[in-house]
């Protein structure tokens, strides 16, 4: 089966607010994931983030291409390469696209595509991977944040 596409619209919380909760959820479910990011810059942000994001824990994770990144429950990179973490999610955020190398989303559950809302370009980004991705015949869904700060499908 095809790895099912999640479109993450991000309307109401920020990524930095959302994403470790969608990791802390991958990692309940024994699911290791993968976070790519549009560039370096933005992932050594995520990286610190996930260190610090709730004062009462952390997200364990690493950078792709440290030591022992294969034991790692969450890899962090802008690279687009394969997963050496085994991980069943790949989330792509800031500008990471999965149809920029499709052979990316092989072996895997789910990908998750987050953009926000409130940046025009960002959206039409999203629109494009959406037809994309769909005519390469993946299942697709999008969900729409809602005020009280859930998901709510909505295609």
């Amino acid at each position: 089966m095809a790895c099912e596409i999640f479109f993450y619209h991000l309307q109401m919380r920020p990524l930095e607010a959302v994403l470790p909760l969608l990791l802390e959820k991958c990692l309940e479910k024994g699911w290791r994931a993968y976070v790519q990011t549009g560039s370096q810059e933005r992932a050594q942000v995520l990286d610190t983030h996930l260190w610090t994001f709730r004062e009462d824990s952390f997200l364990a994770h690493g950078m792709a291409g440290m030591a022992h990144a294969d034991l790692q429950p969450i890899l962090i990179s802008c690279d687009g390469d394969l997963a050496h973490n085994g991980a069943a999610v790949r989330f792509f955020v800031d500008g990471a696209r999965p149809e920029d190398d499709l052979s990316l989303l092989e072996g895997l559950e789910r990908a998750i595509l987050m953009f926000d809302g409130g940046n025009e370009e960002a959206l039409q980004s999203a629109r494009g991977s959406w037809k994309t991705l769909k005519a390469a015949g993946f299942p697709v869904t999008y969900w729409q944040q809602t005020y009280s700060g859930g998901w709510e499908k909505k295609a």
